[in-house]
């Protein structure tokens, strides 16, 4: 058995690495040994893991080498994933990165990489399952150095711990991540269930999710969705997550959904069932006693937390949970009191199944006790997920180091156990070697004061099958024709009823007498065109019989209404007319008839003004019918007025042969009857 060193990612941020230091003890199908001088940040796995140079991301050493001798479990093979190649070319004899088959003496070259920011697109395969990477450097200028993954070649899909979000643009995907990823120091910004920005590396930001673990890699599902205008930051399994702002979009992972609380914070554990090794009473400057008592331990609540009466490794705070459960990580906090700022900054795991034979958490393919990150302040949460998961009823929580005292308050996350797979002794089940998860499991059921698990899987993104992009292939057009259509649909009616108003504003048709104004309408047209029944037609002979019998027709008109006459060629006239009132009548004037009031034979008719030599204004005549009139005579328009004897006024019509257009006043009826003959 051989030893590697595996370098965690301490509390204080991204970008900055802090050397805790794990021993791991490795069987014969797990990694070999590295060994030199040159060596970076490592995690070797039995099925995969991570190698750099020294000092990356900065640059590599003088004159240094190293040397990781990797064996996988037989009848497999290895690939390798480049994330960065950077070496000096000054002088490829003494810097390089060299790929071997096998380990020895007899081994044999794969490929030998020197060069500036080379691209190593594609995955880089062995012939066994053992190789040996060898990376040399003499004296150089510039470069980085490398870093890279590997993983047996059962996961076509691995890749980097420098792969983000952003690089994958499918909505949902499925790729491989292999251990080591605390040695990156990119930033993870956001947490569960939120998400996490685009631009967080996703193995990073899966193993401070609590999806895969950093000591093995895993099989991760990405779901991405539109991203939020704030992102959270915690500290989570090593991992410390920063805050942000808004994004494009978010990432979140698919689980088993296996994340609920266990009732500490809600109540559905009793007072009785958390106890301790011991408890811290004083008694204050009132003298009050102040008892800090296990069921003060519970995350959330306010007051005193649990605080044992002796600051040692032996303390512990034991929840019985009634009946076994799935137990998959825990939250702590310190005192969350600011005038007591206490809090654990490290502690063991310890489960039982009848609270007599307990056994401490060990992380996977190791013998040493998993020592977890506790707090870095009294008052923020912290999280540790347990990977693989703890089956058991009874779980103690024993500090190893802390803050002035110790102080914390819990809540442990996990799902109750299904009676398929309960067991008599308790267990911590071993994570997947070979293969991948399951895209969908069957969620477990949930009983009484226990909170539901929250569904990690971002929901605003579902996954898609065939049927469902069939069926959205045919869907999505027809419900884009259907907007169109109602959308041009609600803009022509639109359109239509602005006309409908603007042609109302300006006729208001239904506030007008119609027939007036289709008559009015009527003058303006071709006399032709006007009908027979809707005009006055008058004969010679037929203005001495009206004459004769007094019956003169009256033509009534509407001061509000004017046309302008119509001359040449019109030979009837409709029954309303439109004469322009004087605009300032004599003041002595007054006769209730329009066109019965006599006329002195040196003025105009009070409505028959005169139009000027420019051209038709306002006057329409009445026009008489001169059908029986002999070919070549001058026509001549009557105005009827009483019969009375007095003078009558007629009007001559303007002609178009450039005549004077002042109508002509005749004489009395000796006059009228030469006109007639």
């Amino acid at each position: 058995m051989e030893g590697a060193v595996m370098v965690g990612r301490g509390p204080t941020g991204a970008g900055v690495l802090v050397l805790s230091i794990l021993v791991i003890i490795l069987t014969a199908e797990g990694c070999r040994a590295q060994k030199g001088d040159g060596c970076g940040p490592t995690v070797l796995g039995p099925t995969s893991g991570t190698l750099s140079s020294l000092g990356y991301p900065g640059p590599y050493p003088n004159n240094t080498v190293c040397e990781w001798e990797i064996s996988v479990p037989p009848g497999t093979r290895i690939h390798f994933c480049f994330a960065e190649l950077d070496i000096d070319d000054g002088d490829c004899q003494v810097n390089y990165l060299r790929l071997y088959n096998g380990i020895g003496p007899t081994r044999s070259e794969i490929a030998k990489y020197c060069g500036l920011n080379v691209k190593v697109n594609k995955l880089i395969e062995s012939a066994g399952n053992q190789i040996t990477v060898q990376f040399m450097s003499g004296r150089h200028h510039t470069g980085r150095g490398f870093y890279l993954s590997y993983s047996t070649t059962e996961h076509t899909d691995l890749i980097t711990c420098l792969h983000k979000g952003s690089d994958f643009p499918e909505a949902e995907f499925s790729k491989y991540c292999p251990a080591g990823c605390l040695t990156s120091t990119e930033e993870v910004s956001g947490t569960i269930p939120t998400g996490y920005r685009e631009s967080s590396p996703l193995c990073l930001a899966a193993v401070h999710a609590g999806v895969v673990s950093n000591a093995v890699g895993g099989r991760i599902h990405v779901v991405s969705s539109k991203g939020i205008p704030q992102y959270k930051g915690t500290l989570a399994n090593n991992v410390t997550s920063t805050g942000g702002t808004l994004s494009n979009s978010l990432f979140t992972f698919r689980t088993n959904g296996c994340y609920g609380t266990l009732g500490l914070g809600s109540g559905g554990v009793a007072d009785s069932q958390i106890s301790a090794s011991s408890v811290w009473e004083w008694n204050d400057v009132a003298g009050q006693v102040s008892v800090w008592a296990p069921s003060g331990a519970r995350l959330n609540k306010a007051g005193l937390p649990w605080a044992p009466s002796h600051n040692d490794q032996h303390q512990w705070l034991q929840v019985d949970l009634k009946r076994q459960k799935r137990i998959t990580g825990i939250t702590s906090t310190g005192s969350t009191l600011r005038e007591y700022p206490y809090y654990v900054s490290a502690y063991r795991v310890l489960f039982s199944h009848d609270g007599e034979r307990w056994l401490r958490y060990k992380e996977a393919n190791s013998t040493q006790d998993m020592i977890f990150q506790g707090n870095i302040n009294y008052q923020d949460e912290v999280r540790n997920n347990f990977i693989p998961p703890i089956e058991a009823r009874y779980l103690r929580i024993n500090p190893t180091w802390w803050q002035q005292r110790i102080a914390i308050k819990v809540e442990l996350l996990g799902c109750q156990v299904s009676s398929a797979r309960k067991a008599m002794e308790p267990r911590m089940f071993p994570p997947p070697r070979f293969t991948p998860r399951p895209a969908a499991t069957k969620r477990p059921r949930t009983f009484s004061k226990t909170t539901p698990p929250p569904d990690i899987r971002n929901t605003t993104m579902p996954p898609l099958t065939g049927k469902d992009v069939a069926l959205a292939a045919v869907l999505v057009p027809v419900l884009v024709m259907v907007l169109t259509a109602l959308i041009l649909l609600v803009v022509c009616a639109w359109h239509w009823r602005s006309r409908k108003k603007s042609s109302e504003g300006t006729y208001d048709l239904p506030h007008w007498n119609r027939t007036d104004w289709w008559k009015s309408m009527k003058q303006l047209l071709p006399s032709k065109m006007v009908e027979v029944e809707d005009s006055v037609r008058y004969s010679s002979s037929e203005v001495g019989r009206l004459t004769a019998r007094g019956a003169v027709p009256r033509l009534h008109a509407e001061p509000a209404e004017y046309a302008e006459p119509l001359v040449s060629g019109v030979t009837t006239l409709g029954p309303r007319s439109t004469f322009k009132p004087d605009e300032s009548p004599d003041p002595s004037y007054s006769d209730p008839d329009l066109y019965d009031a006599p006329i002195s034979p040196d003025v105009y008719h009070a409505y028959a003004e005169p139009l000027p030599a420019s051209g038709a204004e306002y006057a329409t005549p009445i026009v008489v019918d001169m059908g029986r009139h002999l070919s070549g005579a001058a026509p001549a328009t009557l105005l009827l007025a009483r019969t009375d004897g007095s003078q009558s006024a007629y009007d001559t019509p303007k002609t178009a042969t450039g005549h004077d257009p002042t109508y002509q006043v005749p004489q009395c009826g000796t006059n009228r009857a030469e006109g007639g003959a």
